[in-house]
């Protein structure tokens, strides 16, 4: 559990720059922290966290797929939704 915790916070950091960077037009710093986020999903294991969140991280994969705006409105809102549930549920 605690690896989980520490691969969210993490993410969650990766996507809240993937964000900024596109909303400050800095395509390549934000491309590079999207790449990070997607290598950093992959080492929480889903199947110990609850449903909604297990959904978001089925989603994070797809953020490639959608045009600048999208994708940094989609990044921002998991990182908020994912920093929550980390202060929520992975705090002793």
């Amino acid at each position: 559990m605690k690896n989980n915790k520490i691969a969210m916070e993490s993410l969650v950091m990766d996507l809240m720059r993937v964000a900024i960077g596109y909303h400050r037009n800095s395509v390549t710093m934000a491309s590079r922290f999207l790449d990070e986020a997607l290598k950093r999903k992959n080492e929480i294991n889903p199947s110990l966290e609850k449903p909604y969140i297990q959904k978001i991280l089925s989603k994070i994969d797809t953020l490639k797929n959608y045009d600048k705006e999208k994708l940094a409105e989609y990044a921002l809102t998991y990182s908020i939704i994912l920093q929550n549930y980390t202060k929520m549920y992975h705090n002793p």
